[in-house]
This record gives structure tokens, sequence and C-alpha cells, in this order.
């Protein structure tokens, strides 16, 4: 269009004002029009706008459909489970969503935050979540032999769930301190941050959260660099833990003994979602058919992954597997293309959680390892978990942002400066 037919056609069709481009758009004496100022042009600096444009989006669609499938899982899995223990069919799926909207709140407030402020607010996250943890070994209700809950405000708070984000964020950190600044004891104040919260959830005891932080801790320590021998030494000293456990504990000596040999104990849970499985096949039975969740006490938490497979298939299963696996991988792929070192330990770090904790409920529920209360990542049900893995999420998004080389150098210049002074 030409001159006055841009100014009087468009308006009559979109009833909007115009913004005329700079003169530095007009050629030929065309005018180039455009509807008001786009939200996310961009020209135009705002928060969303940057965050948008600097996001691996990628990345957050695999998150949400994760999020989607354990609400659909979630609705599946959680009604029989309800009913048995007299409560309303919809009890669990309802708390599961409104779980899962405060969650998403998190996930994205995080998203929108700098490395520093992510080192800050971890730092008061795991300061808060030891003191959870204390005040839950003195005042928490014991069950099954275990405290790890705590009550507050009505609301059962699992401080284990949030202290295990914020740690790899701290113990990234300090990783990479060691690597600008070799004089700083920092591998020694990583060990000691381990050591104090090991001793804390071995008290609780929690020995599958023990033994997921000290994987991570340990695949940083690796991936910043350290020798082979300190390697081989950490990897000893867990196995030592694990086989005094064995000795010292009999709930962790029962576990392992039936998973050794199913015939010394009851192995109901791990027997039945192996038939679920087998009962699924590679469609599944269909929405509502399953038959193992009847029966399953945790149907709804720890053997999800069972009641998808009776239900959608083996497809189903496989297509989780792939998100967990993009999620990660592309987590990973991205925090090894910036040179910030603290985000690339931090990023890896909270993805090797992410993953290993996946890897782990689906092995259980395969079989390949003896059980553990560990949740399926957005798919299981549990509020603190969902809530924690929201956090540990919004950080990955935040960490692996593709912000300009020069922001991520003055942001290092001012960090470096604060240190020296």
């Amino acid at each position: 269009m030409r001159g006055e037919p841009c100014k009087t056609l468009i308006p009559q069709i979109f009833h909007t004002p115009l913004t005329p481009w700079k003169p530095s758009c007009a050629t030929n004496g065309a005018y180039l029009c455009h509807l008001g100022t786009p939200m996310l042009a961009r020209d135009q600096r705002t928060p969303f706008s940057d965050w948008w444009w600097t996001v691996d989006k990628l990345l957050l669609a695999a998150i949400v459909a994760l999020m989607l499938g354990g609400v659909i899982l979630s609705l599946a899995a959680s009604p029989p489970v309800a009913t048995r223990i007299g409560l309303e069919p919809f009890h669990f799926f309802t708390r599961h969503v409104m779980f899962l909207l405060p969650s998403i709140a998190v996930l994205l407030t995080v998203s929108f935050l700098s490395p520093r402020q992510i080192r800050r607010a971890a730092l008061v996250v795991f300061a808060v979540s030891i003191i959870l943890i204390v005040a839950t070994l003195l005042i928490g209700p014991e069950v099954k032999g275990s405290r790890r809950w705590i009550t507050l405000v009505g609301v059962n708070i699992q401080a284990s769930e949030s202290a295990k984000p914020a740690f790899v964020i701290l113990a990234a950190w300090l990783f990479a301190e060691s690597t600008k600044r070799p004089e700083m004891p920092a591998t020694s104040m990583a060990m000691a941050l381990l050591l104090s919260l090991v001793a804390l959830l071995v008290m609780e005891p929690d020995f599958g959260q023990t033994m997921l932080i000290t994987m991570v801790w340990g695949s940083l320590f690796f991936i910043a660099g350290m020798r082979m021998i300190w390697v081989l030494g950490l990897a000893g000293a867990a196995s030592a833990g694990l086989f005094g456990a064995y000795l010292l504990v009999p709930h962790v000596a029962g576990r392992i003994k039936r998973f050794m040999n199913p015939a010394s104990g009851d192995t109901f849970q791990v027997d039945t979602a192996m038939e679920a499985f087998w009962n699924g096949g590679w469609f599944g039975l269909g929405p509502g058919e399953g038959i193992a969740k009847r029966s399953l006490p945790d149907s709804h938490t720890d053997f999800v992954f069972a009641v998808a497979a009776e239900e959608f298939g083996i497809i189903l299963c496989l297509m989780l597997l792939a998100l967990f696996a993009f999620v990660v991988i592309r987590t990973l792929s991205r925090a090894y293309s910036t040179d910030d070192m603290f985000a690339r330990f931090a990023a890896s770090g909270l993805a090797i959680l992410f993953g290993v904790q996946a890897a782990i409920n689906m092995s259980v529920n395969l079989q390949l390892i003896p059980a553990k209360g560990m949740t399926l990542p957005f798919i299981s049900y549990g509020g603190s978990s969902i809530v924690s893995l929201a956090y540990g999420v919004g950080m990955m998004l935040a960490l692996t942002r593709q912000r300009p080389k020069t922001e991520i150098e003055s942001a290092e210049g001012a960090s470096t400066r604060q240190a020296y002074a």
C-alpha cells in the first residue's frame, strides 16, 4: 500500500490505532505500518521479552509435556488408592492439580533469575531446608520407622526434597570457585557440605535420597576435573557406606535380600508392578482398565510408571523415557555451550539430579534395583516433590538461557571485583 490507503484501510479491518515505523522503514514513498507495539518484539527490552527470546523453548515444552502427563496419570492411578483408604475418589488428583499450580508459578519465577540471584536464593533455601530437617528429626511423626515429614500450616513438608536442588547449586558454585581460585579450599567446603546433608538424611533415615545426593555430588566432582584417584576413593567410600547400612539397618538389609532372593520376603508390590507391564503390552488395556492399581498401595506415587504401562502400554512408557532423556541431554548440551563455569556445573548437576531420580524410579518398577521411595519427576503424586522439582527445573531453564556474551562477562567481572574487594 502507498500513502493514505495504509492509514485508512488497516484501521477499518483491525479497529486498532496505528503506530508507523520510523522513516527509515519507508521505501519509494511506501509506508510500512504495524499494529501497536508487539509485546515480544526483539527491539523492545522488557523482562518478559528478554526471557522469551533467550529461554530454551524446546526444553520448556518437554517439561510442560511431563506435567500434563502427570495430570493424566494421576487421574488414572489415584482414585482406587483414595477409595481404598476411605477418601473421596478424586482426592489425590485434586491435590495433585492444586500443587501443580504453585509449582508452575515457582518454575516461571525462578527461570527469570540471573546466576547470581540463583546462588543467593539457593543459599537461603538450603539453610531453611536444613532447619526444617532438624525440626523433623526432633518433632516430626515417625512413619514406618522414619521421620521424613513435618506439618506446617496444615501442609506436610518433606524438607529433603527442597534441599536437593539448593545443595546442587551450592556444590556447583564451590567447584566453579575451585577452578578459578585454586588457593580457596572450595573442594573441602563442598565435601563438608555433602557430609552435613548426608548425616541428616541418614538420621531420618532416608537412604534413597542419600544415595541420590551422593551420586550427583560425585558427578559434579568428576565434571569439575578432579583426579580419578579421588573419584575412585569416593566410590569406595560410598560402597563401604552401603555395606555398613546393609549390616546395621534392618530396613535396608531386608530390601536388598528381597531383591537378591525374592523368596526371602514380601515382594508383592514389585511383582504386581511387573505383572502390570506384561498385562499392558505395547498399547495397554485402555484408560481406567488397569488391574494393578486396585491392589498397589503406592500406585499413585512410587509405582505410577507401572500403572502407565498397564493402561497406556509400553509405547507411552517409551515416550516418557524419551522426554526425560531429552530434558537431561538438552540441558547438558546447553550447559557445555556456555563459558560460565558456575552455570555449566550447576545446570549439569541439576540435569543429573533430574535424570537419576527418574531412572531410579523406573528401575524399581522394572525390578532392576531394590525398591526405594523415589518419585517419578512430575508424574508421581507428592506436593513437596512437585514444588521442589519445579524449583530445580526453573533453575535449569534460567542457567541455560542464551544470554549475550557481554552480559555474562560483565557479571563475571562484577563478581571478581566484589571478591577482590
